[in-house]
Order: structure tokens, then sequence, then C-alpha cells
């Protein structure tokens, strides 16, 4: 259940351009009156993302999706409502009123802010104890052999956690961070878990401390590099995962990095945080990099959101190849495009634009390769090509990384591609790739989305084309509406006959205001989504009556007393022909035929089908005291 009020969400959207909002995550062209991308929720060549500023929502006309702006920030940022409101709230600097309370959601919610506070409150304080403690002169040192000095890491909020535990520990408590919130957060741990009073131990100690951010540059998590050789320990650690950190839907530097890969049109993703970082002090920021994991199918998906090109910019060693090979497959599997930039034997960006500069480096990336171009090019380079065991072992390979990819032109190139370089014909991959898409997929990417594709798929609510109308003029003219809301007899006799009249009495019960987008859009995002999907198109028109105002009303009323009694007229003349009718039923029938005839006759007999009707036709009048208004109370 809610905790803000709907005063307070209406103001929220009132305060969101959802133009400004979207042209955040996706680069928006304008077309006409509106604007239009492809689609960040599903991959597409031609866009079919559309953003209406007049209404201020957004359809994908490809997959479906569509709202206003809290429903693409719960879809993007995959966010409960409250959260993707509060989120809003935030940007748009509104305070919100609470309205309902949910212990366990507000729970949650302080629990969530705590972290994130103790986070930022955690970076500001490792940061001052790498500038100043004369016990972090090693990291220091460290960092000026790197090449970096304070501003990069003033920039970048690098830390210094104390060998001394105790330190970080008396700074938590002078904070009054509990030892239950460093638990949480990952910072550090019960020394023995089955016994809250054992103890804590401070994960991250004598490293050097790199502040983790989501895509809103909240420090979220910490990755800490060794700064003394430790055989028991690993060169970087990161926090574990936590309720506001999960490493495989983050990437390292993607808040900074969000507006330069748009600009460049790519992502260029390295390996580690060094690398990220050295990009991004000589100006090269569309760098970004996994945490010390592997790249997995969520970190594509992300990806996609901002681009449809990847240049992956790891190691030259074995372990870079394969690192490389594992994130064409999820990448591919996205949609996305896959270069290679081919790094020197024993270099990685940072040691590369140290020994060579930013101009050099610029000059590797123009020079990025076609995955398979780069991959089949290295294996003949090393000597892979010389017998035909060789060549079918390589073949094989290519076929499974074809098999990955989820855009059948692009496939169909590569395809052309692989059989150049291997010398043999692209009919024989072909057949290779079309055993290979036959059998069952292991890959986690494939199970995912052969999941999601069998998902059932809500169904709209059925609604007449008239009642459509009707609806949307309900939320469109504020004169219409008030006229609607007294057509109560006339809306429920058509219920037995015409499908959606339930929805059009909602909007009528509710009453939004049509003159507030905020208020359409609140009122439009907590129907069922059957409703809102019904809602959902760009309006609906018909031909040769007005959009807006009560004229509009009795036009399109007139339209459904007429269906409403040709329907009836059909369902009486069906009923007379049934055998063994008695004699009072028959007298009924043939006297709801005359009613019906005449009152066809007093509107012209005018088909379902028509697209208007004379104003002068039908003039439904309010009926007293029979309002919606009134039925609520």
């Amino acid at each position: 259940m809610s905790q803000i009020s709907k005063e307070s969400i209406e103001k929220v959207l009132a305060a969101t351009d959802i133009v400004d909002l979207i042209g955040a995550y996706v680069p928006l062209k304008r077309a006409g009156p509106q604007f239009k991308a492809n689609c960040p929720f599903h991959h597409e060549k031609t866009p079919s993302f559309s953003v209406n500023p007049a209404r201020q929502t957004f359809k994908c006309f490809g997959c479906g999706k569509g709202g206003d702006a809290v429903s693409f920030v719960m879809e993007y940022e995959n966010l409960p409502f409250v959260e993707a409101v509060r989120k809003l709230a935030s940007r748009a600097n509104i305070p919100l009123e609470a309205e309902v309370f949910d212990p366990l959601a507000d729970q949650s919610r302080k629990q969530r802010g705590r972290l994130l506070d103790l986070h930022r409150e955690a970076a500001a304080f490792l940061h001052e104890r790498l500038l100043d403690d004369s016990a972090a002169q090693h990291a220091r040192d460290y960092l000026k052999g790197r090449g970096f000095g304070r501003e990069m890491a003033a920039s970048w909020t690098v830390g210094w956690m104390p060998d001394h535990p105790q330190a970080f520990l008396d700074w938590a408590r002078a904070k009054k961070f509990s030892g239950r919130d460093l638990v949480d957060s990952g910072l550090a741990a019960l020394r023995n878990a089955d016994h809250a009073s054992s103890g804590l131990f401070v994960r991250f100690r004598d490293r050097l401390m790199f502040p983790i951010r989501n895509e809103l540059g909240d420090v979220i998590a910490f990755s800490g590099r060794q700064l003394r050789a430790d055989p028991n320990s690993g060169k970087y650690i990161n926090s574990p995962e936590t309720m506001i950190f999960r490493k495989s839907n983050v990437l390292f530097a993607l808040d900074r990095a969000k507006k330069p890969i748009l600009r460049e049109k790519a992502a260029l993703l390295c390996e580690g945080q060094i690398d990220v970082i050295a990009c991004h002090e000589l100006g090269i920021e569309h760098a970004i990099a996994p945490l010390g994991t592997a790249f997995t199918q969520q970190h594509a998906h992300l990806l996609r959101r901002y681009t449809g090109s990847v240049l992956l910019c790891y190691d030259a060693d074995r372990a870079g190849i394969a690192a490389s090979e594992r994130a064409f497959r999820e990448l591919v599997a996205e949609g996305l495009s896959v270069r290679v930039v081919e790094m020197p034997d024993g270099d990685d960006p940072d040691t590369y634009l140290k020994a060579h500069g930013v101009a050099a480096f610029r000059e590797l990336l123009g020079r990025a390769r076609e995955f398979f171009d780069f991959k089949l090019g290295r294996a003949k380079a090393n000597g892979a090509f010389e017998s035909a065991a060789e060549r079918r072992t390589i073949a094989g390979e290519c076929v499974g990384l074809l098999a990955a990819m989820s855009d059948a032109v692009a496939r169909d190139h590569q395809i052309n591609v692989v059989a150049t370089h291997l010398q043999t014909s692209g009919a024989a991959l072909r057949g290779a790739l079309a055993k290979a898409l036959q059998k069952p997929s292991r890959e986690p990417a494939a199970a995912r989305q052969a999941e999601s594709d069998n998902a059932p798929a809500v169904e709209p609510t059925p609604v007449h084309r008239i009642v459509a109308f009707l609806c949307h003029l309900a939320l469109s003219s504020a004169p219409a509406q008030h006229f609607l809301a007294g057509q109560f007899e006339t809306l429920h006799e058509a219920n037995r006959w015409l499908d959606g009249i339930p929805l059009l009495e909602r909007i009528l019960s509710a009453a939004p205001d049509p003159a507030s987008h905020a208020a359409v859009n609140v009122f439009i995002g907590g129907l069922p989504e059957a409703d809102r999907l019904a809602l959902g198109g760009e309006g609906v028109m018909l031909g040769g009556l007005p959009m807006e105002g009560i004229q509009a009303a009795e036009h399109a009323l007139a339209m459904l007393s007429a269906t409403v009694l040709q329907r009836r007229d059909a369902r009486v003349k069906a009923d007379l022909k049934q055998p063994g009718l008695n004699r009072e039923r028959l007298v009924g029938l043939l006297e709801e035929a005359k009613e019906i005839s005449a009152l066809l006759r007093g509107i012209g007999q005018r088909s379902e089908f028509d697209d208007e009707l004379p104003a002068a036709t039908y003039k439904p009048k309010p009926p007293p005291g029979r309002k919606w208004e009134e039925r609520k109370k």
C-alpha cells in the first residue's frame, strides 16, 4: 500500500518534464509534436518508442510498455512504485506527504536510507584518512607511482581504510552507526555469525578504497585495492551484496559515463577501476568496467539503455581474451554490436596511456576491429590455422558465438566474415549454426529470454470503440466529464450490451482533473494493468466528431444509444424466433420490439458502425440526483 498521498504524487508529476527525464536515460529525437527513440526495454533497430510532451506519457508500440514518468522510472530502474516516486520527488525537490503507514515498507525505506547515509559518510571519512593520516603515506605513494595525485583522489573520493580496524569502528560509533548497520552494509561482519555478541571485524584493512556508485551517483559499496602483497587475500575485494548493492547490476563509473556514452555512441568496456579512472582523467569519459566479476546479462541489459555499440578494451593476455569472449556472448544476446580494441601485449589502458599518451590511445580506439576479425586474426597470427583439426575447433567456437547473437541480420554478416577467414563456405557455417540453434540453450541469458518470451501476457480490458472514445473524452475535457457524470441511466443500460462501461464509470467516479496531466496520470497509474493497457493507445477517433467538449460527448452518447438499441433489437428478433414461447413471454417481446422500433425511427436507424450522428437527434438530460459524485457518497 502506498505511503505517499495522491496530492504529493500529482505534485511530483506536475514538476517532472517527461522529455527531460527520459532524455537523461536515452537519446530522444523530435518527430513532429512528439519525441522518438529506440525502446530501452527491448531490442529494436527502428524507433517505436514515443514520448508525448503534451500528455506527459511514453509508449512503445513494439513491446507495449507505456505510462507516465513514474512508470518509466519503475521499469527502467526496476524500482517499486513508492521508491520511483521518491526518486522523482528528490529530483524535483518536492517534499512528500505520507498517506497510509505501512510498517514493512517504512522499515525497508529507513534501512535503505540508513545504508546510503553510512556509505556516503564512510566514503568521506576514508577519503580524509587517505589525504591526512600519516599512516596512509604508502597509499599516497602508491597513487603517485600510478601517476595520480590529490586531484584524482578528490574527484573520485578515493580513500584509505586504516590497518587497525578500531579507528574505523570508533568513527562509526561516534557517528551513531550501530554494529547492525555496519554488518548490513558489508563493511564489517560478525566474528561468529551465530553469536551477535562475538564482536565485529572490518572487512577491508589497509586498502585503497574506491567508492562504487549507482547510476544516480549514490555510494552503494566499496572496492578495496591491496597495498601490501598478501597471498591470502585478493588484489581487489568488493563489498558483499547488500540491500542496496547487486554487483551484477552495477558498472563502475556508469554514473559519470552515461552522457559521454550517448555522445560517443559507444561504451568503452575495461577490466578494472584503475583503467577506467585513467581514461576519465585524460578525457576518455565513456569508459566503464564491471566490478571484478564476469560481465553478466544484467550488465548488457543495463548498457543497452544507453548505446547499441560496445568497445571491449581488455588485457591482451589469455585471461583477457577469454573475458572478452564471455562479454561478447552477453552483449550480442542483447543486440549490441561489439568491437575489440587490440592492446599491445603486457599493456592495459592505464599503462598504455601513461606510456604513449591520450592521442595514441584514441588511435587504438579508432582501429578497433569487429569481434570475429579480432578473434580469427589473432588465431591465425598464433598459428592456429595450420591444420584441419585446428580449423574445425575454431569453426566450432565461432558457431557457438554466432549462436549467441540475437540480431539475425548482424549474425548473417558475421557468418560471411568467419567464412572468409576460415576459407570455408557460408552455407556450411549456416548449416552448423542451424543445428546449434536447435539445441536447448544452457546459456543463462538464453534461458531467461525464453522464460520471458513464454510468460503469459496481460490482455487489455475489452472496450467498445465508442466507450473508449468516451473514456478519452472524460480524461481530456472537464465539461465532457461533468456532462457524462450525469448520464447514469444511459450508461447503466449500455453496460449490458457494450464492453468497457465499468472502466468509464471508474473514470467518472474518480473524476481526475483533465486540466492536470499529473492528476490524470496518477489516476491511470492506479488502475489494474489490463485497464491501463486499454487506455494506453494514442487516443480513439470517431470520424466527424470533435475531440473535446460537451458537443463531442453528446454525439458519442447518441451513437452509443443507437448501438445499444440495435443490439437490443437484434436480440428481441432472435428471441421471437425461438419455438415454444408462452403467451406472456411473446406479448412482452412484441411490446419491447414495438418500443425499440419507435426509438430507432426517432434516431434515423443509424448503424452502430456509422461514424457520426446529427447532434439534434439525441439530447440526453442529466437525471437529478443520480451523478457519480453523489453515488460515491
